[in-house]
Order: C-alpha cells, then sequence, then structure tokens
C-alpha cells in the first residue's frame, strides 16, 4: 500500500481514484473522531483545467492550491457549503481532489447533530455535506493536512473494477471530462451514473 506522503505527491488525476477506500478522520475538540471511508471525489487539474478554481491563475482565494501536497485548500459553494480538497503534486501546480462523499464511520451522533439528520446516508454524500458534518470552515484552508484531518489507508485497495469514473458534477465548464471518481454499488456515493 502506497504511503499517504507518495500518494499526495502524484498528480490530481493519478491520486483521485487512489484515495478511494481512505478513511478520513477529524480529530474533534474533546479528542473524538468524526468521519469515514472516502468512497467519491473528484479531480482539478491545474490552469489547463477550465473547471478548476486556478484556471484563471494565483489570487488569495486559491492560493492553497498553489502550495505541495498535503496542503487542505476549503471554500464556499455557492456562499453555503464549506468544501474540502486535498492538494496534490508539487508546489505551483495547483491541482486539488475535492471530497465528494464519505461513508460514516466514526463520529455519527456528532455528525447527525451537525446535520440535522440521523440518516447515516445523508451525513457526508455530497461536498457540502462532508463540510458540514465534519465541522469544517474556510479559515482551516492552506493548513497542512495534518493539522485538521487524518488519513488512514485500507487494509486493502478497492479493485479497480470497483472504481468507476464519469462527469464531474455542478461545473459548467470541461463537464464533459471523467474526472469524478466513485466506488461502484456503494449506497454513500451522491450520484450514479453509468461508468465511461
Amino acid at each position: 500500500m502506497m504511503t499517504q506522503s507518495a500518494l499526495l505527491q502524484l498528480d490530481s488525476l493519478t491520486a483521485a481514484p487512489r484515495l478511494l477506500g481512505w478513511e478520513l478522520l477529524r480529530r474533534e475538540v474533546d479528542g473524538s473522531l468524526t468521519g469515514g471511508r472516502i468512497v467519491e471525489v473528484e479531480a482539478y487539474h491545474g490552469a489547463e483545467d477550465p473547471a478548476s478554481h486556478a484556471y484563471r491563475g494565483r489570487s488569495a482565494r486559491n492560493a492553497p492550491m498553489y502550495e505541495a501536497s498535503g496542503v487542505i485548500y476549503t471554500y464556499l459553494s455557492y456562499g453555503l457549503h464549506t468544501c474540502l480538497n486535498i492538494v496534490t503534486g508539487p508546489s505551483g501546480q495547483a491541482q486539488a481532489v475535492l471530497i465528494r462523499a464519505l461513508e460514516p464511520t466514526r463520529g455519527l451522533t456528532t455528525m447527525a447533530a451537525r446535520r440535522s439528520t440521523a440518516n447515516p446516508r445523508l451525513l457526508a454524500s455530497g461536498p457540502g455535506r462532508v463540510g458540514q458534518a465534519l465541522g469544517l470552515t474556510v479559515s482551516m484552508s492552506g493548513q497542512r493536512l495534518e493539522e485538521v484531518i487524518e488519513l488512514r489507508p485500507p487494509p486493502a485497495a478497492p479493485s479497480p473494477a470497483d472504481i468507476w469514473s464519469g462527469p464531474r458534477i455542478g461545473i459548467t465548464r470541461a463537464a464533459d471530462r471523467p474526472w469524478r471518481f466513485w466506488l461502484a454499488n456503494n449506497d454513500f456515493v451522491s450520484a450514479r451514473h453509468t461508468k465511461l
């Protein structure tokens, strides 16, 4: 199994599907853990990707994307939902993987309170739900991953046959690129489509 450091040094298109199955956890103030298994991600590929926040160049908002791998980039979607990205690749390339869905494994009571639902399928199935369930904020953007989030490798990597890809969701530019990856037949994926 590849180490976290080696995995995140890869470009976003290579790292994204390999993050599937990893457990993503946040340590709460009381020491408890919240989070779950990564079941859906999207890759954003820097200045060459019209859907990337880095497409038009560096700004105060997207500056964390230009850091070296292992930094988190959080931002507000539609002014409401905090979304979590993990920066991959070398510094200056502005590549990141958006965490779209988790299969909850830890801290379900805490996540249910934040999400106002006890339905496990609705706790973290969508990038805004992930941010809310984990209590993430925009102020965390630019911090090292280990300051906010812990990644734990799966006992075994998912089979390539179990990793599907398709168009990214909720974007208008470069929407046809099959850079969304998810675990097939997983009940916690935000949206299922036929694989490409």
